[in-house]
């Protein structure tokens, strides 16, 4: 799934990845036949939980992120799935053996509803993943998004959504308690993922260096992110503040609904509640300042933690008039 895919806030919450370790034992531990049977069913009749429970178990245990996916990514291929499974109900999809068309005509409607292309993206990233799990409980050989055709968003993400703006920001800043000052300051200084900020924990970091470990990345890889003035200054206030009731965690709530529902009401009470577009545009934030500052995408990438610049360059606003000073002295 891509890096980013929505902004709206979750309606359900997604299990943590020691439950989806036990669901997908759970799945696994059945005798193949068993398995198949109880797949063959839950298509047959589209039901929806028993078929997102397999689909949950299969990117648990069957994928190279495993339970190391994210709960952000999660809720898009939940969401997803229920789709499919109800566009599957009316049309009368017979799911185990879909029409040779039926798929297409499925990209279809949802581009015809006004969906953007990164949504239809990822409502068709997550059928797939409901016919791997088909696939994988034996309930079927059908592959029918493996050769559809998606629809190819030609803006840029960066013009999609942009990076937060320093007013907003500093708007944000000036309202937040000691919770929410780190959170946002994570977000814009640090450069973390939303789970990334959530997961850090006062032995992460080391004040005396300016140095945060971000010990679980996208991909369960680490990195050594530095941390600006600004963000050390929080920390100190917040850790003050904890003095009476220490915890080795930053935040008292963990969970990416409580963090966004927090944020958005911080901007609600600013009065900026209609430029909060969640968290990617906090990253985003950081990555065009430090590029500003290095002019190097190889450095911005190691500490967005991109494995690939070319993904970095989507996080980072140019300026319109980047070359003017340069042509200037074109001879």
């Amino acid at each position: 799934m891509p890096d980013e895919l929505s902004t709206a806030p979750p309606s359900a919450p997604v299990l943590y990845s020691g439950d989806r370790l036990a669901q997908a034992r759970a799945f696994a531990g059945l005798t193949d036949e068993a398995l198949r049977v109880r797949a063959i069913r839950a298509a047959r009749d589209k039901d929806f939980e028993d078929l997102w429970a397999l689909t949950l178990a299969c990117l648990s245990s069957d994928t190279s992120a495993g339970v190391r996916v994210s709960p952000h990514t999660l809720r898009a291929y939940k969401t997803g799935v229920k789709v499919v499974v109800e566009h599957a109900s009316v049309h009368a999809w017979n799911l185990t053996h879909p029409g040779r068309r039926e798929p297409a005509l499925y990209v279809a409607s949802l581009s015809a509803s006004g969906l953007k292309p990164a949504t239809v993206q990822a409502r068709v990233a997550a059928a797939s993943a409901l016919y791997r799990a088909l696939r994988w409980a034996g309930a079927t050989d059908a592959d029918p998004f493996g050769d559809v055709k998606r629809p190819k968003d030609r803006t840029k993400g960066i013009v999609k959504n942009p990076p937060y703006r320093a007013d907003f920001v500093q708007a944000m800043l000036a309202e937040a308690d000691a919770q929410e000052a780190v959170l946002v300051l994570l977000l814009t200084h640090a450069g973390l993922r939303i789970a990334e900020a959530l997961a850090v924990e006062w032995g992460n970091i080391d004040l005396r260096r300016r140095r945060l470990l971000v010990a679980h990345g996208k991909g369960d890889k680490a990195r050594i992110v530095p941390l600006s003035a600004r963000l050390r200054e929080a920390l100190e206030a917040l850790k003050a503040e904890m003095v009476s009731t220490p915890t080795s965690r930053l935040f008292s709530f963990s969970a990416y609904s409580s963090a966004y529902e927090r944020l958005q009401k911080l901007a609600l009470k600013c009065g900026r509640e209609h430029e909060f577009r969640g968290f990617h545009a906090g990253r985003k934030y950081a990555g065009t300042q430090l590029y500003a500052a290095v002019k190097d995408f190889t450095r911005v990438a190691g500490f967005l933690g991109h494995e690939q610049v070319d993904t970095t360059r989507r996080y980072v606003e140019l300026p319109e008039d980047d070359l003017d000073e340069v042509m200037e002295g074109f001879v």
